[in-house]
């Protein structure tokens, strides 16, 4: 896409889980630059909480759209109100995610709770992709991003966490898949990973995570709002430059190395 064509049309972003955490903070992040943005996620209060967040009338426009990403009927009305709403899509921000139960171990995992973070997470992922992909295939001009969330788990597990890390390896195969088949149409597909980020879903960390030689210790964090930087300079490329793998992580949390 040239700059000719780039100023023909504002950016156009989808976010998925864009209701908390790290969704919030990259939602508004691309709104204060003048992005306009889908919110998508399962309850429209906090995605109409998250549109709040951007200043009024200094930023771009968003839609509350809500969405369980694991059903294809409600994945496919997300994208449509978006092109319906502002006529293309330049960016899937793919990030709704769960964990899953906590702290269970393998032998013990419900079959249920694998399920929900199968859907969720890689079944969730690969339908938004999907659409993304179909859209900005046909669109003219033709082209856009794809960053999927991966997390420091598509790396390497944390104790007990075998839906959750299965599902984040595979994003990594989703991811590679996708940035090869996206190039003849200008579809650019990368992945941030990301370790121990401030959010709901993080907030154990500074009391104590179960260790992998069984201790249970408190672990640093960072700001989600570095994340939301990086993720806005990787949507922001030209789509002739791609960041393919990003690893943002808090500098001290135990990761490389042995703790």
């Amino acid at each position: 896409m040239n700059a000719k064509q780039t100023a023909q049309h504002s950016r156009i972003a989808v976010v998925t889980g864009a209701g908390s955490g790290i969704g919030r903070s990259v939602a508004v992040e691309l709104l204060r630059a003048g992005w306009s943005v889908a919110l998508a996620g399962r309850r429209t209060q906090t995605l109409e909480e998250t549109a709040a967040l951007a200043p009024e009338g200094t930023g771009g426009a968003s839609i509350a759209v809500r969405t369980d990403v694991s059903r294809p009927d409600d994945v496919a009305a997300l994208f449509a109100a978006t092109v319906d709403r502002f006529g293309r899509v330049d960016l899937l921000f793919n990030n709704a995610g769960t964990f899953g139960p906590g702290g269970v171990p393998v032998e013990e995992l419900p079959y249920d709770a694998w399920r929900h973070v199968v859907d969720t997470n890689l079944n969730g992922a690969f339908l938004c992709a999907q659409a993304a992909y179909r859209q900005m295939k046909e669109q003219d001009p033709q082209g856009g991003r794809i960053i999927n969330n991966g997390s420091i788990s598509a790396h390497t597990p944390r104790p007990h966490s075998v839906a959750y890390t299965a599902t984040k390896h595979a994003l990594t195969g989703l991811t590679k898949s996708l940035s090869l088949d996206g190039r003849p149409y200008g579809i650019a597909v990368g992945q941030i990973d990301i370790g121990n980020a401030a959010t709901d879903m993080t907030a154990r960390m500074g009391t104590g995570a179960l260790q992998a030689n069984g201790e249970v210790a408190p672990e640093p964090v960072m700001d989600v709002a570095d994340v939301a930087r990086t993720v806005r300079h990787m949507a922001e490329l030209p789509l002739g430059a791609n960041v393919q793998f990003a690893t943002v992580l808090a500098t001290a949390m135990p990761y490389v190395g042995r703790g």
